[in-house]
Order: C-alpha cells, then structure tokens, then sequence
C-alpha cells in the first residue's frame, strides 16, 4: 500500500482502478467522546457532510465511510487517513470478527458493529476499496474532508445555524465567495 497514492488501495488490487471514484472520507470529534462531524468529498461539487451531538472520532470516521457509500453508489476507492478503518480490510480484522459472531479476539463485542456492518457488505460485493493516506499532510482531498468534518463538528459544538455542512456559511463568511468557486481543493 502506497501512502499518498490513489493507485494503490487496500483490497482486492486485480479490480481495475480507472473504473473507480476517488472519495475522500474523514471524522472529526471535538473531545472523544464529544460532538462530531463527518465528510466525504469527490470534487467541489460533489460532496456530504453531517455531525453528532455527542460522539466519537472513529464513528466519525465510519460515518463519512458508511454515507459516502451511500451516497455515490458507484464502484469507488475510499481514501481515508483513519488507520481504524484502513486496517479493517487490510489486516482483515472484518473476517476475524463475522467468524467470531461480531466479538474481537477478547472476546468483547466488536464496537460500532452498526456502521461496519454496511461498510463490510459494500466491501465483500466489491464496491468499495480503501486506501490510507497519512492525514494533515497536504493531501488536497484529505485536507478538504478534514475541513468539511471539523465544520460540521462544530456546528454540533456551537449550533452555528449554517446548515447541515457549515461549508456554505464558513466560505462566505471567511472568503466573501458566494460557493461559486469553493475553494475545497
């Protein structure tokens, strides 16, 4: 697995590549647990966030995964800086878990089994890849998920009245642009 490139995903690497939607995804929490966000994003146009009044940064993290399939619907690549989900399917911690009835190797409930469920199947069907990508290092499309999640963590923190993202209202706000150029990348 190659950091910082989308031609090399956790998975299944017969699959064809060029086929496939590049998405970002990442989870914000302020304070863990505390109010989160989460976001995915393809393009400046193409994007979903949302947040949690009170929460955790991998059910975040799982979040953006789970609505980001969800949402686009197509065979994709999911780039995430979260080593929690990444590690799932690339040291199979998901096979370990179904075959043990959803415990860990400790014998604990697997948690947030109700978003790796859907993550899981989307996986096994081939819909989805993953692919890890060290975050807060440049990364555009990383970058522009962490801005997108960390927004809507806060307007759960602050009730900022911006909407479902906070995007729209941070951009004109800060940058006096009306979201016809977003400047998410």
């Amino acid at each position: 697995m190659a950091e910082g490139n989308p031609e090399a995903p956790v998975g299944a690497a017969e699959r064809v590549e060029s086929e496939r939607v590049v998405v970002y995804t990442d989870g914000a929490c302020l304070g863990n647990p505390g109010p989160g966000g989460w976001a995915w994003i393809i393009s400046e146009d193409r994007y979903g966030s949302g947040g949690v009044g009170e929460t955790t940064n991998n059910r975040m993290e799982l979040m953006a995964a789970r609505e980001a399939i969800r949402e686009v619907g197509s065979p994709m690549v999911i780039v995430t800086d979260s080593r929690y989900l990444s590690d799932c399917f690339e040291k199979n911690w998901w096979k370990k878990w179904v075959a043990n009835g959803w415990r860990t190797s400790d014998k604990k409930s697997v948690k947030n089994k109700d978003l790796w469920q859907p993550i899981i199947e989307a996986y096994q069907s081939g819909l989805v890849e993953f692919r890890w990508v060290r975050g807060h290092a440049g990364n555009p499309g990383n970058e522009a998920a962490d801005r997108l999640a960390s927004l809507a963590a806060s307007d759960q923190k602050m009730n900022s009245g911006y909407g479902e993202s906070g995007y729209e209202g941070w951009l004109a706000d800060n940058t006096g642009n009306t979201g016809q150029q977003s400047g998410l990348f």
